[in-house]
């Protein structure tokens, strides 16, 4: 007993001396406690953020909900055109807004992930609208012109930060369909002419008017006119240089990267030359052209200076051979006049005039079509011409064909892939950037019509339709999901085929097509279905996600439902706020930009 009290004395001093030298050491080191104290404090609440927070190493950074006006937030429950409120129309945007093109005044928002309601279209219906990479440009109900976007306002832009909405530029000449380029706006009036403006605001500036003899010309005759705010807007118009009918005059514009295809009202067609790089790839359709002296002083008939354009492919057909087989450059002709050496070619006076095209004369066209670097015309037969680049097979001349540029209109084979018992004929042509769509209507004389979308050129994210990622498609293939579609229709009471209503080709490759689903659908259709494929690296197909999609998809509405595309009657009011009429009937329209799609209210 006594030896047990003893072993248990024994530990207690040597437990108590352990504290004590414990203590003492912690009281001679407190610094290095209070270290350990909060690094253990920092741990704790890392793995707490670790644990409560999910972090994906894919994750997409996207515009915060705050970062949204307090307008697009109560408009961004809906995607239907129309405003919850008070029942107004106004515009659907998504996809990219880094140049706030679609969406103008929440420069805050660089992209829209889901088709959100705008209310910067609220009761505004248009006659036309256009997308090019940072500006924009429409047409309102009064035929007058609005341009905005960064590329518009340029260095005339105060902050990023700030909201720069719509600016009137063209007035007064009942615009009703216009054309965007990088560095021009090209507008169709109702009575068949052609105006060129700059698509910067500062360059509309730059030139001070020039007095004109009252005998010869008038003030308000190409030169000058009064835009918004009073300030003079600096224009010009393309005129013929071969003579028009009687009676004839300009019904359809459709512009390129660096020419402009014009056609009129007895099926001619004309070209216009942008630039020096106009016919780089032949896209002109013809070489010699001749364009005003700008050195002239004479402001009336100026002299003329004959110019060439050498497609590159013709100047220097080794271009892309290896050093082997290709010849000395020095004996290669200039692709470009040298005569022209000195003169700038981004100003809207370098060309004047519209030409047309030698091998197309005596041929009636009843459309045209353009892609980034391509021509195509279509006859009132139903057959198509193609000219251009055709690196990617964009033209449509088959797989065989390894020219890369066409020099002349080619026909374009559309019943390649059907029995020659069917008859195919080409409807309708739509084209941007290096892809093509052609809509083609078949019958073979016994079976029902049918209409086959047909795509050609470069579907790397998938703009051919036919679930597939390929860089060169020369061969026009037949697009998936929307190809001989068929509904009931009520008046025959026969199944009849599904044209599509509009299509809209994005220059960076996705594709927007409307379905005409209400044209046999009777008193009870709701609308037209929004097709949508391609590329959708900026959200601009509407999916919420930035998989792209090969295969043409029914867009569906976030809130749920299909998309569809209506028509009603409705307040329409012009881009300066004025009520211009009452009950007038407009459709909705689906436009696909550089990263970005919209659907406006167009009059009808």
């Amino acid at each position: 007993m006594f030896k047990r009290t003893a072993a248990q004395a024994l530990r207690s001093r040597r437990l108590y001396s352990r504290i004590s030298c414990t203590a003492q050491t912690a009281r001679a080191r407190p610094a290095r406690s209070v270290v350990i104290a909060s690094s253990a404090a920092a741990t704790a609440g890392l793995l707490w953020y670790s644990f409560s927070t999910t972090i994906h190493n894919d994750a997409i950074i996207t515009p915060k909900l705050e970062d949204i006006s307090k307008s697009t937030k109560k408009a961004s429950a809906s995607s239907t055109g129309v405003t919850e409120d008070d029942g107004s129309i106004c515009a659907v945007v998504w996809g990219s807004n880094q140049y706030n093109v679609i969406n103008p005044n929440e420069p805050g928002v660089q992209r829209v992930q889901c088709p959100v309601n705008s209310s910067w279209l609220k009761d505004v219906a248009l006659r036309d609208l256009a997308l090019h990479e940072r500006h924009a440009a429409c047409v309102d109900a009064r035929g007058d012109v609005y341009q905005w976007g960064d590329g518009f306002f340029g260095s005339s832009s105060t902050l990023k930060s700030e909201s720069q909405g719509p600016k009137l530029t063209l007035r007064g000449h009942d615009i009703i369909q216009l054309q965007l380029t990088e560095s021009r706006l090209y507008a169709l009036s109702a009575s068949g002419k052609i105006y060129v403006i700059a698509a910067n605001a500062e360059q509309q500036q730059k030139s001070s008017p020039k007095p004109l003899p009252a005998s010869t010309m008038s003030w308000w005759t190409p030169g000058w006119i009064w835009g918004a705010q009073g300030n003079a807007i600096d224009f010009a118009e393309v005129v013929p240089r071969q003579k028009l009918g009687w009676g004839e005059q300009f019904v359809s514009i459709s512009a390129g990267r660096n020419h402009l295809l014009a056609l009129t009202s007895s099926g001619r067609t004309m070209v216009h030359p942008m630039n020096k790089n106009a016919n780089a790839h032949g896209q002109l359709g013809l070489r010699k052209f001749d364009i005003p002296n700008p050195s002239s002083t004479d402001t009336v008939s100026p002299p003329r200076i004959h110019v060439e354009l050498v497609p590159r492919a013709v100047a220097d057909p080794f271009a892309t051979a290896s050093p082997f087989s290709r010849s000395a450059s020095s004996s290669m002709p200039p692709s470009v006049s040298t005569n022209i050496d000195g003169i700038d070619d981004q100003h809207i006076r370098f060309s004047d005039a519209l030409f047309e095209i030698p091998s197309l004369q005596g041929i009636k066209v009843s459309q045209i079509a353009a892609g980034g670097r391509t021509s195509f015309v279509m006859t009132d037969s139903g057959r198509v011409l193609g000219w251009g680049a055709n690196e990617f097979g964009q033209i449509g001349l088959g797989g065989n064909m390894t020219l890369d540029t066409i020099i002349l209109p080619t026909e374009v084979v559309l019943s390649r892939n059907v029995p020659g018992s069917v008859r195919t004929r080409c409807i309708d042509i739509s084209a941007g950037g290096d892809l093509t769509c052609f809509v083609a209507e078949r019958t073979d004389g016994e079976s029902l019509e049918y209409v086959d979308i047909l795509t050609c050129g470069n579907g790397q994210w998938g703009g051919l339709g036919n679930n597939l990622y390929s860089n060169a498609q020369g061969n026009p293939v037949r697009a998936k999901n929307i190809s001989g579609l068929r509904e009931y229709n009520e008046a025959s009471r026969t199944m009849s085929p599904i044209f599509p209503h509009a299509i809209s080709v994005s220059p960076t490759g996705h594709v927007l097509l409307t379905l005409d689903t209400q044209a046999h659908g009777g008193p009870g259709g709701l609308g037209r279905d929004l097709v949508a494929w391609g590329t959708n690296h900026d959200y601009q197909l509407g999916t919420g996600k930035r998989s792209s999609l090969p295969v043409p998809t029914t867009l569906e509405r976030p809130e749920g439902g299909r998309f569809i595309l209506g028509q009603r009657k409705a307040l329409v009011r012009d881009l300066a706020g004025n009520v211009w009429k009452k009950r007038v009937e407009v459709e909705q329209r689906a436009v696909a930009g550089y990263g970005n799609s919209i659907i406006y209210w167009k009059i009808k």
